[in-house]
């Protein structure tokens, strides 16, 4: 994307003549080899300022790159006073997510024992006036990796998804969509379907050693279109007859994920508790 290349020299531009800033590094989805690009991904830049707080109380600089329309600051309270944050949206559809550090703020992470997240999924330094970066370790890229759970991960997902399919029963024969919506997408979805999804994919490859990105943004690379179509299968629309159908689909999903990666890692499958939910969750449906 020719804008956003434009907009990253500027600010290089900006930080190479201002003595204010001694180091700035390229992060996230432009520098990970594991990441999806295209022309709506973000620059996240991180910039290392000798006395950052000028920065973080004023925004006149932001406008330096372009036309601002909206923006979210985060001060260092939300990062345990390591940095600060201004994720800004120009005009021209870039969206910046600027890092702030003082330079005392960015050595104590340099020393951590292990690589902060971000660091650890890519980073280029694009600038280092004094060689602040000089101690930073390799990424390793594992954080972002699918790991192998345990036996007690695996029986505990089964166990809370299965639980949670009964709230979300309750809620569809009380016609109580948000409440619904909530549990099947937030709860549902989010804790329970999009890790067995992983664990399932990194079963079939190497544990350790792939990724789908963010909320299973890379699923239907790796699945088959016959798995993809009953992933599809479990989302619905406002009506509830729908919404029953969807959360029928995702059980039906879970179980054969569940029991297929069970054979696999050697692990008890509930069968039971399957069994006994499932039928709580036609009862409810059939009440009047």
């Amino acid at each position: 994307m020719k804008v956003r290349e434009e907009k990253l020299k500027q600010i290089i531009h900006w930080a190479e003549n201002n003595p204010d800033i001694r180091a700035v590094l390229l992060t996230s989805s432009l520098v990970n080899p594991y990441a999806p690009v295209d022309d709506l991904s973000d620059l996240d830049v991180e910039l290392v300022f000798e006395n950052r707080t000028s920065y973080e109380s004023g925004n006149e600089w932001t406008r330096l790159f372009g036309d601002p329309i909206s923006m979210i600051e985060e001060d260092d309270s939300v990062f345990e006073g390591k940095h600060a944050m201004k994720m800004v949206l120009y005009k021209d559809h870039v969206k910046v997510d600027f890092k702030l550090y003082q330079v005392s703020e960015f050595i104590e992470e340099i020393n951590e024992e292990t690589l902060p997240e971000d660091w650890d999924v890519g980073y280029q330094v694009l600038i280092d006036k004094d060689g602040l970066t000089r101690n930073m370790k390799p990424p390793t890229y594992q954080s972002i990796m699918i790991h192998q759970p345990t036996e007690k991960e695996f029986q505990q997902l089964f166990n809370d998804f299965w639980w949670d399919t009964t709230y979300v029963a309750k809620c569809l024969k009380r016609g109580d969509i948000f409440y619904a919506k909530f549990m099947s997408e937030n709860v549902l979805r989010t804790d329970y379907l999009v890790p067995l999804i992983e664990w399932y994919i990194a079963g079939n490859h190497d544990w350790n050693t792939i990724t789908t990105n963010k909320h299973g943004r890379l699923f239907k690379q790796y699945l088959s279109s016959d798995l993809w179509n009953k992933v599809e299968a479990t989302f619905s629309g406002n009506d509830i007859e729908e919404n029953w159908k969807a959360l029928l689909a995702c059980a039906d999903l879970v179980h054969e994920l569940g029991t297929s990666l069970a054979q696999k890692l050697h692990y008890i499958y509930p069968v039971k508790l399957e069994d006994d939910i499932r039928n709580y969750l036609t009862e409810i449906q059939l009440l009047p």
